[in-house]
């Protein structure tokens, strides 16, 4: 049972800007500060929980902002350009949330919806795990149920943005037959599995932030293990075994990672506009032009993130995975050609630059990666 659905966004106001100049002023500084230090970025999580951007996936009916994947990637686009960290955790966020409106009973929409919507909480996904593979389908985290009719939980889950910092994760277990092994597939998961909504007080559930990143360095990405972590039967989402098909579903909602490639590109983008205005090099045409080649990716980027969110095309999981693929391919050009705008100035370990393009990298290494991006389009052709 879904929630009620928000209004036509067609035919309603616009959602109100959500990031105040101070708001924007603190998530740049604390990205630079996390960034050096390698810790979770704690001043940006308490900016997303005080603003409300966190409630932009809730429907109005529990609290939210009943926002369409069209503004909530804008949004994390926005995010991103301060600080990608946060960014990454805040679209997270809004995956959970959207996979609770759609798969949760009413007790659960009813329970946690206002919660996530508030700021109250924050929420994570944790499906990845070292050995499984990219599309998820060898996975080793297992649960198995009670007598009493609740389940355990035995594994561990490997880059889980906000890791010790959520206040309930997305965890995907294996409950049924592995997979034989070596198994070919065309898909993201495999059959057998099942989503659970774990608190981040469970005492089973261990989180650990300790690994060294190259980028998105604030985003508290680390692994989480499961110990005899017991959920109750009223904590599963979704039918047992069958979490394959709503992880389908997730790409066909339109919101994608590409936007957070967006927005790293577009910061990229401004310090090369910056350098170039305070240097006087605008007086020269080829900078001029060699900007507006930047600026160009950038929009083709951002037109094949919008056209994602928007659904309208014949195939909107496909199209979400061309945004990725074109958005990250984007962000990695403009780096390159922001790099050779800046020159010398741009190698400095401090400049902003160096942050961007480890966060833009990361972008690309996160799930479904770009590989597997391109895997599944590619198959999708045959079928």
């Amino acid at each position: 049972m879904t929630a009620p659905a928000p209004s036509n966004p067609a035919t309603r106001a616009p959602l109100p800007e959500f990031l105040d100049p101070a708001d924007r002023s603190r998530l740049a500084a604390s990205a630079a500060a996390a960034d050096r230090s390698g810790r979770p970025d704690l001043d940006a999580v308490a900016v997303l929980r005080r603003t409300g951007l966190l409630g932009l996936a809730v429907p109005y009916a529990y609290g939210g902002a009943g926002a369409d994947p069209v503004e909530l990637n804008r949004h994390v686009a926005e995010v991103a350009a301060l600080n990608g960290s946060a960014a990454i955790m805040l679209f997270q966020h809004y995956a959970v949330s959207s996979r609770i409106v759609e798969q949760g009973t009413p007790d659960q929409l009813a329970d946690l919806l206002p919660r996530l919507a508030s700021g109250e909480w924050l929420a994570a996904s944790a499906w990845s795990e070292t050995g499984a593979g990219a599309d998820k389908r060898n996975l080793s985290t297992t649960g198995r149920r009670t007598e009493g009719g609740g389940w355990v939980l035995d594994g561990a889950k490997s880059f889980t943005t906000s890791a010790g910092l959520a206040d309930v994760y997305l965890v995907l277990v294996r409950t049924g037959q592995a997979p034989v092994a070596g198994a070919a597939g065309t898909g993201y998961g495999a059959a057998g599995q099942t989503f659970f909504l774990v608190r981040g007080d469970n005492p089973g559930l261990v989180p650990d932030t300790s690994l060294p990143l190259a980028g998105m360095r604030g985003s508290a990405t680390g692994f989480v293990s499961l110990r005899d972590c017991r959920v109750a039967d009223t904590d599963r989402l979704g039918p047992a075994g069958e979490a394959a098909a709503i992880i389908a579903r997730v790409r066909e909602s339109g919101a994608t990672l590409g936007a957070v490639a967006l927005g790293l590109a577009q910061a990229a983008l401004d310090c090369a506009h910056d350098h170039a205005v305070t240097r006087g090099l605008l007086a020269h045409q080829a900078v001029r032009h060699r900007l507006v080649d930047l600026a160009t990716e950038v929009e083709a980027a951002r037109a094949a993130v919008e056209r994602a969110g928007r659904r309208d095309s014949a195939d909107p999981g496909t199209t979400t995975l061309h945004s990725k693929l074109c958005a990250t391919a984007a962000a990695d050009r403009v780096m390159t050609g922001v790099e050779q705008i800046l020159g010398s100035a741009g190698y400095a370990e401090a400049h902003p630059l160096n942050r961007y393009r480890r966060d833009a990298r990361a972008v690309a290494l996160m799930g479904p990666t770009n590989d597997l991006c391109r895997e599944l389009v590619s198959t999708s052709w045959t079928r």
